[in-house]
């Protein structure tokens, strides 16, 4: 899952990223309205941590740019006020969710976790191919009943080639889906983590490379 947090409290938005990153999510920060805006419509986020008020572009504004644009990103506005009426508000301008500051950290990345969900095309709870079961909710890999120790970046590759069903991933949609945008986009990465992936699962091999286009999940025939 990709998420960008739009922050200018450096502090809290450094410590939510740490958090979700923890949890194996992509983050991108920006400590302003302006960068924050350029951001959310550069790059194709699943959700956008937005706080309300911020300096240069306001929040409600970033928030009703992304509903006009008709994008899939969800928005979970944070302000420090959680009146009735400015969470009405908040939602009336678009945001899809309304946490008000203190917040419980839990409770944010259950939100997060819940709109990411909403952002992208309804997949299973559980992915499966032949005897390879991934639980997203769970972070847990098993193949053959045996649990796969993936690393959050190999959990996060497997995941969008299994949501795939079987569809070409080019490079570039992985780098952009699992990394941030700290990420040199010329790095070799997603081909190492590929490769280190196919050897943990094993045999028969489940991750094939189309020469020019990127990976999909292999054919199992039992």
């Amino acid at each position: 899952m990709r998420v960008l947090v739009v922050e200018d409290e450096r502090n809290l938005a450094d410590a939510i990223a740490r958090g979700l990153r923890k949890r194996g999510m992509a983050v991108d920060v920006a400590y302003d309205g302006d960068a924050g805006h350029e951001a959310a419509f550069v790059t194709r986020y699943d959700v956008v941590v937005l706080d309300r008020d911020l300096p240069g572009v306001h929040g409600d504004q970033i928030c009703a740019d992304l509903a006009a644009s008709g994008a899939l990103t969800r928005v979970l506005m944070l302000t420090a006020s959680g009146t009735v009426a400015d969470r009405v508000e908040g939602l009336q301008l678009g945001a899809d969710d309304y946490l008000p500051k203190p917040f419980a950290f839990d409770e944010l990345v259950a939100r997060v976790q819940a709109l990411g969900r909403r952002a992208t095309p309804a997949a299973p709870p559980v992915l499966e191919l032949a005897d390879l079961v991934l639980d997203p909710a769970r972070r847990v890999a098993t193949r053959a009943g045996v649990p796969v120790d993936l690393t959050n970046k190999e959990f996060g590759v497997l995941s969008e080639l299994l949501k795939a069903r079987g569809a070409v991933v080019s490079s570039e949609e992985l780098l952009e889906r699992v990394w941030d945008a700290n990420t040199d986009p010329f790095t070799t990465i997603v081909r190492v983590t590929v490769m280190t992936l196919r050897k943990k699962l094993g045999d028969p091999p489940l991750i094939e490379t189309v020469v020019g286009a990127g990976y999909r999940t292999a054919e199992v025939t039992s």
